[in-house]
């Protein structure tokens, strides 16, 4: 019988299913489509933090999971002998024009919030061997951004997962403690229940390069991410959409991919080699929606990944597997459901 049954196989249900397994914790993870087939089977991959000002409960919390995250996924490559593509490259930014001050302003507040681990800073395009565009040659540089490869992260965890004796099933009835991860789906129940929207799902759509730059930094540009995979590719993305009909690609990410090949050079040329789209749980709050779940007595949730899931994902594991496994709550008051109820 199963100490642990996580229903949903996304990034959160498999963090917190991998967090309970490493502690012991018979587990077995219920999913009826299998790991990593909704928005987290996906291929952009940023793990960028948050601006290093106005600090907050949930910056402090991401930061944590993004500095637990190279021991986290190697960990997880050792037990599945599989990559999930992690690589902590940094991340290149334009200087807007009139920026250097407050560019210069973060780096020195960085060295405090970011605790001496890594640094934001105004470099010189011609530092880095393809730089994006910059107006007067000046760009941010940090070194907390890191990157992996969504969907074989998934496939990373699923395998590491089995490899400690957890069960992967496409259905089961409970056993134990019950952790709810299903994204999208939960949080249409969840809006059935409520007076006003408690969450909602946000479709992006985003795009496979055959651009092989593998140990570079990531860039942000345009309000594009580009981000270069470890297998010889390079993920651009993605769409925000609110409104939408279909999870299909459309004229939408042509208008992303146009915009990333304005802003990076090296993709001019590139070659489109896949399209995707997929729908990620945003919470009220825009917060991770972490503790007792408000429909099931008894029972628990984690929800509301956006766009940062799989940056907080390692921190999300060890606070569930502190809640369920040991009673002790550290949940933050942002992160509780009541603060999108």
């Amino acid at each position: 019988m199963a100490d642990v049954t996580v229903r949903g196989a996304g990034i959160f249900g498999l963090s917190v299913a991998w967090a309970c397994a490493r502690r012991g914790a018979r587990v077995q993870v219920i999913d009826p489509c299998g790991p990593g087939t909704g928005a987290s089977g996906g291929i952009v991959g940023a793990l960028a933090p948050h601006v290093p000002e106005n600090w907050n409960d949930k910056k402090a919390f991401q930061l944590d999971s993004l500095l637990m995250a190279e021991g986290f996924w190697a960990e997880v490559a050792e037990a599945s002998g599989l990559s999930p593509g992690y690589a902590r490259t940094g991340r290149l930014q334009p200087l807007e024009a009139g920026g250097a001050a407050l560019a210069n302003a973060r780096g020195i507040q960085a060295q405090t919030l970011w605790q001496g681990r890594a640094l934001w800073r105004v470099a010189g395009a011609a530092e880095f061997a393809h730089p994006p565009h910059s107006a007067d040659g000046r760009i941010i540089h940090d070194t907390l951004t890191a990157r992996l490869h969504p969907a074989r992260a998934c496939a990373a965890l699923a395998a590491a997962l089995t490899a400690k004796g957890a069960v992967i099933r496409t259905e089961a009835a409970d056993e134990g403690r019950v952790i709810w991860a299903t994204g999208a789906a939960d949080l249409g129940a969840l809006n059935a229940a409520h007076p006003r929207q408690v969450g909602a799902p946000i479709k992006g759509q985003a795009a496979l390069m055959d651009l092989a730059l593998p140990d570079h930094p990531q860039i942000f540009a345009c309000g594009v991410h580009i981000i270069p995979h470890e297998d010889g590719t390079t993920a651009i993305g993605s769409t925000t959409e609110r409104e939408f009909d279909g999870l299909g690609t459309d004229v939408l990410l042509d208008d992303v991919i146009a915009a990333a090949r304005a802003a990076y050079p090296p993709l001019e040329n590139a070659r489109v080699i896949r399209r995707w789209a997929g729908l990620r749980p945003r919470t009220r709050s825009r917060a991770p929606m972490l503790g007792a779940h408000p429909l099931h007595p008894g029972q628990f949730i984690a929800n509301g990944g956006f766009k940062i899931g799989f940056g907080m994902a390692p921190k999300v594991g060890e606070v569930m597997a502190d809640l369920l496994l040991e009673g002790h709550d550290t949940i933050p008051t942002g992160f509780r459901p009541e603060a999108s109820l």
